[in-house]
């Protein structure tokens, strides 16, 4: 089989889903022997983690929409070979685009949509995706039915390929195992959630409806942190909600819990911390933001809320809290659904046959 060069963009600074699943895509087709590496801004937390994950990185000054920026990646498309450029924020997505307009467009570009932010309207908008962009990979069907219904793109330049998770990693362990090796009470009841800490993700409203006689374990960090302890000492919450920041390994604080929430009320394509909580049979509370309902079918994976009802989301954890049989048969068919449609390899499968497609 051809060996495919590819080269990704990513301008943005932080950590989150995006970010992950730039580096396990290129991780898992760099092990199957295609030629990958990343361009981004050097200061970016993704440009740390890339050499752990095994993924070849150059620091570029792309973090802007700037003429630097679009110098650096003329400059640096000009005097090395690839077969196709895959973008994945607003930021390098026009940089790459222009760079490759000055040079004459030599190069095919894939364009991911990570979450269901909206893509303006305009004519500009209209030419980075469909004529300086030869395909578009969304993270949900949902993404891509917006982009084709609002925005007017061509549906046969558009495929919805969400990011896959690793069933043999992520899989049920043994609670109380998982609850003295992290020091947590083995004799409460234990929600979690597992997100950046970004008004998006919704923790605000999982306080608010914390069940009395649970706990929360609140796995991330991030630029709400503060608030949000803020909010719990106001609520004399304290003693029931402990955040431990971010972790390397999140698998021992998922087998950990007793049920798993993602209160969701900004952008989302199909997250990854909910797959990964669906894989470890936990039961799981979510709302219908986004992309998520294609992995959380309400009753049958998930119990699904509306977004910003506390109330709502409050009697969800506790109905499941004290209906273990519930809890059971929805954690044990939310790990069958998402292993058979949210796999690592068959997101492999599909991102290298659509490179293959396009990648001269």
């Amino acid at each position: 089989m051809r060996r495919l060069r590819i080269v990704h963009t990513e301008s943005a600074l932080g950590w989150r889903g995006q970010e992950i699943r730039i580096l396990s895509e290129s991780q898992g087709l760099i092990r199957r022997g295609h030629d990958v590496m990343l361009i981004c801004p050097p200061e970016a937390r993704i440009h740390a983690e890339a050499p752990n994950w095994g993924v070849p990185v150059i620091g570029l000054p792309i973090d802007r929409k700037r003429p630097l920026g679009v110098k650096v990646l003329y400059g640096w498309l000009k005097r090395n070979r690839c077969g196709l450029v895959a973008t994945h924020s607003a930021t390098d997505a026009w940089l790459a685009a222009l760079a490759l307009l000055a040079i004459g467009r030599p190069v095919p570009t894939v364009r991911t949509c990570h979450s269901s932010a909206p893509v303006p309207r305009n004519p500009a908008n209209h030419w980075l995706y469909t004529r300086a962009t030869t395909r578009i990979v969304t993270t949900g069907e949902a993404l891509k039915t917006d982009l084709v219904e609002r925005n007017g793109f061509p549906a046969q330049r558009i495929d919805s390929v969400p990011t896959g998770i690793d069933a043999a990693r992520f899989r049920p362990g043994d609670r109380g195992a998982s609850r003295a090796l992290l020091n947590l009470p083995r004799d409460r009841q234990l929600v979690g959630i597992v997100a950046g800490l970004r008004i998006g993700k919704g923790h605000r409203f999982l306080i608010e409806a914390l069940p009395e006689q649970a706990h929360l374990v609140v796995v991330g960090d991030g630029p709400v942190r503060a608030i949000l302890e803020d909010l719990v000492a106001k609520k004399n919450l304290n003693e029931r909600v402990v955040f431990v920041g971010n972790q390397v390994d999140v698998v021992p604080w998922l087998q950990a819990l007793d049920v798993f929430a993602l209160p969701s009320v900004g952008d989302e394509g199909v997250p990854q911390a909910l797959v990964q909580a669906m894989l470890t049979g936990l039961p799981c509370v979510t709302t219908d933001v986004g992309a998520i309902p294609e992995a959380a079918i309400h009753e049958k994976t998930a119990l699904v809320v509306p977004a910003q009802d506390s109330r709502a989301l409050g009697a969800a954890i506790q109905r499941l809290l004290s209906d273990p049989s519930l809890a059971r048969r929805l954690g044990d068919e939310a790990r069958r659904y998402c292993a058979a449609n949210f796999s690592y390899q068959r997101m492999l499968d599909r991102m290298e046959e659509i490179y293959r497609q396009v990648s001269r």
